[in-house]
């Protein structure tokens, strides 16, 4: 049986090497594979593959893609008119990858509903954190009186943003940091943000539901891959 976390066994893979998951004629349900590490490498391929990590604190690494998936188009990114008003009146001043660490760290204490615990251990914060210093990963912030009210981070690979994760310790913190960076984003030609598992919060800024085969024809199209 696996042990938690990352598998000391398994090889280092850095920003430039590739690992190849199972085939997707293979997938039967949202776990792909278990086990692993969460190198550069093998994150990266994760990525690439429509696939990336999602386990709880006592678990092996645990490898999903969901089916259905959600995703948010630049033509259907919602503003509200409330968060417009929010924008106008520069409630919050946004940031971008000025403090990734804050953002993880701050998506990893937030109380959750319906959810014991977090899954974003020292191990996750570690790995995207080494991430974003070799350029894949990026955060925004959304700051109030001087302090991180809340934010978001994910990793951008070719034509498409994968968001993992947003925090708001004031209120409508983190819409603004995901809004403006996916704004931003879209602005320099990012085809797409990859949701992830759907939510009302999500459709309500845009998201839509697409089957996890055209999830996986989009990466292509997007050429969401690293070469």
């Amino acid at each position: 049986m696996l042990k938690p976390g990352p598998d000391p066994d398994f090889p280092y893979l850095d920003s430039t090497m590739h690992f190849q998951f199972p085939d997707p004629k293979e997938w039967k349900d949202d776990i792909i594979s278990v086990g692993g590490n969460l190198s550069p490498g093998l994150l990266l391929s994760a990525y690439e593959q429509g696939i990336f990590p999602w386990f709880g604190p006592e678990d092996p690494i645990v490898w999903q893609s969901p089916d259905p998936r959600c995703v948010i188009f630049p033509d259907k990114l919602h503003v509200s008119d409330s968060m417009k008003k929010i924008f106008r009146n520069e409630v919050f001043k946004i940031t971008f990858d000025e403090d990734f660490e804050g953002v993880i760290r701050g998506c990893s204490e937030i109380v959750r509903r319906n959810q014991n615990g977090t899954w974003i251990t020292e191990d996750i914060i570690f790995a995207y954190k080494e991430l974003h210093r070799l350029g894949w990963a990026h955060s925004a912030e959304a700051w109030q009186d001087g302090e991180l009210a809340g934010g978001c981070y994910g990793v951008l690979l070719g034509r498409g943003f994968c968001g993992e994760s947003m925090f708001a310790k004031r209120k409508n913190a983190s819409k603004a940091a995901f809004l403006s960076l996916a704004k931003t984003m879209f602005d320099h030609g990012v085809g797409f943000v990859d949701c992830q598992v759907p939510s009302k919060h999500l459709i309500s800024l845009g998201g839509e539901e697409m089957p996890r085969k055209e999830f996986l024809r989009l990466l292509r199209l997007f050429r969401v891959f690293r070469y």
